[in-house]
């Protein structure tokens, strides 16, 4: 009898993306964190911004708080600017990607900047598991040409952003790593009739996000602007048909802790985000 991971993952569940707004106005599609149950332990929340319109997003993130977990910005176009309490300064280009462990506590803005008026990308929050929450903050801008890139012969191609992968023979390693979740973070882009067979880790939890074209999943048709939750398994296999495709591709380790939010604070306990709350309002939140 087989191992029911020595399987291709099938789609378990879609969650679809809402519009709403965050910061000062910035117009976003929220999937995963719309609610508690829309969440994918380790994986608590992912935006995708994109528009042509800067009133949409021009007046950015004013200065605002996180603690007890990371958030992993992606750009695809266009630039993001980013300040925070740490005296960090980036400027994230198209292709690049900023992340920031905010652990104990971070404060900072990011504004977003158009290139010949477009602005795309994603946010995602990775949880952190309780040992982890109160680490000192920390910061990594990783520039585009920092992230490997496979590129097969017939235009398949496939950027690694954190994590390590073996594709067709051949290594890639993220420029990102974070040991206690081990994301795999994956850019790909598959021409029209292709079809492509990647490994993800049996232990951890997966999901894609289609964000251009039509893929399909063991015959089913992935949703849009939707993060499609993948049933366990050892591998998945995307094809497409008359449309070529672009999705993310994230895997990681379930941390199986309580979460508790509370806007931009993601604790164990009611008590640790109440905490939260006051550090911040007492101005001791990165202490």
């Amino acid at each position: 009898m087989h191992s029911s991971t020595n399987i291709n993952r099938t789609i378990a569940k879609t969650i679809s993306a809402i519009d709403c707004e965050e910061g000062a106005g910035v117009k976003l599609k929220r999937s995963l964190g719309i609610n508690a149950d829309a969440r994918l332990d380790p994986f608590l929340m992912l935006d995708a911004f994109s528009s042509d319109n800067p009133d949409d997003y021009i007046a950015g993130f004013p200065a605002h708080p996180h603690r007890g977990f990371e958030t992993v910005t992606y750009m695809l176009d266009g630039h993001m600017l980013h300040r925070d309490h740490m005296g960090n300064e980036g400027d994230l280009r198209s292709g690049g990607v900023q992340w920031m462990t905010a652990g104990r506590g971070v404060i900072h803005e990011e504004t977003p900047k158009q290139v010949d008026g477009l602005l795309r990308g994603f946010q995602l929050w990775i949880n952190l598991p309780a040992a982890e929450k109160m680490q000192p903050a920390a910061y990594q801008n990783v520039e585009s040409e920092q992230v490997p890139e496979f590129q097969g012969p017939d235009g398949v191609v496939i950027r690694v952003i954190a994590g390590d992968i073996e594709i067709e023979g051949k290594n890639l390693q993220g420029p990102v790593s974070a040991p206690s979740t081990s994301p795999l973070y994956l850019d790909i882009f598959l021409p029209a009739q292709n079809r492509i067979t990647l490994p993800v880790r049996s232990d951890q939890s997966a999901f894609l996000y289609l964000f251009e074209g039509d893929v399909s999943v063991e015959g089913v048709t992935a949703e849009k602007d939707a993060v499609t939750v993948l049933h366990k398994g050892e591998k998945v296999t995307l094809e497409t048909q008359e449309q070529a495709a672009r999705l993310l591709l994230l895997a990681g380790t379930p941390i199986g802790e309580p979460v508790v939010q509370y806007g931009p604070f993601v604790m164990n306990t009611k008590a640790e985000v109440e905490q939260a709350v006051s550090d911040y309002r007492s101005g001791c939140l990165t202490d």
